[in-house]
């Protein structure tokens, strides 16, 4: 899927002020309000190059946003990945070795091998076991209308729900390459009340993913009733209580795994969030194996530019209806 380079319409922010942290982890803020109240996160840059989040992030610590109750965090993650952003190779940071948004399983974290994604991803642990609520931005490497991902529990579309944006909610499992950072241990485990979930803001560097980026962030911490909302407000530049549009909800259906990169070809530059009347459609091939729509009206979520075996190529969905 070759295509010209998108155009950046945000610039990286400065996050040189932040790079201490108060928690002994560097890039990594928390702070304590009187009241008690819930461990409530915001992370952003899980991915070096989407950094839509960390604008948004970067805004709420230069205004000095405290909280009203409980703890307040906000978390840089991979800062070494995306410290090594070049807007004329724009998609080679998005991690150092390897996809930190696929190392959050016990066993990867406890076990022998390296890497400094998955360095970074041991040190930042204890501090995400103590979180109770996180908020995770990411953005997407295609045009898209933004996501929220609530994995595959009960628990996490209920919070879908009660947040109310973005539009559209994506239920399911994750990825055979490893367990993302909101599917970590409790975030995803039914008996848990901790809860998680990721919202793709849109194209990395499109002017509204900010946007959707800071209004996420509003009605996050707004939902948790833990920050003023005059002070998200003037912090985010986000106007408070706007009407959210009515919910819909996609189900993933199937998840396409990449065996031999060199072999996957696309039929066609395939947009995220093509809806595929037809059920059969061929939609790619790699070698000899076919990947069709399974069935009709399939949605096409977040089809890989440049797929790598061991991991999705795409995940098709289908709408089950209203929230």
């Amino acid at each position: 899927m070759t295509q010209l380079l998108p155009a950046i319409e945000i610039q990286p922010p400065d996050l040189s002020a932040w790079s201490a942290g108060n928690t002994g982890v560097p890039y990594v803020w928390s702070f304590d309000a009187a009241t008690p109240g819930p461990h409530v996160a915001i992370a952003a840059l899980t991915h070096g190059n989407e950094y839509c989040g960390a604008i948004a992030v970067d805004a709420l610590l230069r205004a000095g946003v405290r909280p009203t109750r409980g703890r307040l965090s906000f978390v840089f993650v991979n800062v070494d990945a995306f410290l090594a952003f070049d807007p004329a190779a724009p998609f080679a940071n998005r991690c150092q070795d390897e996809d930190f948004n696929r190392l959050w399983d016990v066993g990867t974290l406890e076990g022998p091998r390296g890497s400094r994604d998955l360095t970074r991803a041991r040190a930042l642990r204890p501090f995400f076991d103590t979180v109770d609520h996180l908020l995770d931005l990411h953005s997407m490497q295609e045009v898209c209308p933004p996501l929220l991902l609530c994995g595959a529990s009960t628990k996490g579309l209920a919070q879908a729900r009660r947040i109310g944006f973005p539009q559209h909610v994506l239920v399911d499992a994750g990825h055979s390459a490893g367990r993302r950072l909101f599917d970590y241990t409790d975030f995803s485990a039914a008996a848990s009340t901790k809860t998680a979930y990721l919202v793709e803001c849109g194209q990395h560097w499109e002017a509204s993913a900010e946007t959707v980026a800071r209004e996420s962030c509003a009605r996050f911490l707004s939902h948790f009733d833990c920050v003023d909302s005059k002070t998200l407000e003037n912090a985010l530049n986000v106007p408070s209580a706007q009407i959210a549009p009515e919910q819909i909800v996609i189900t993933i259906s199937e998840v396409v795994t990449v065996n031999d990169e060199s072999a996957f070809r696309w039929t066609q530059p395939w947009a995220s969030f093509s809806c595929v009347p037809q059920a059969g459609t061929l939609l790619a091939t790699e070698g000899t194996r076919e990947i069709r729509t399974p069935h009709d009206d399939a949605y096409l979520v977040m089809p890989s530019r440049e797929p790598k075996a061991g991991h999705t190529a795409v995940r098709l969905g289908i709408a089950i209806g209203s929230v």
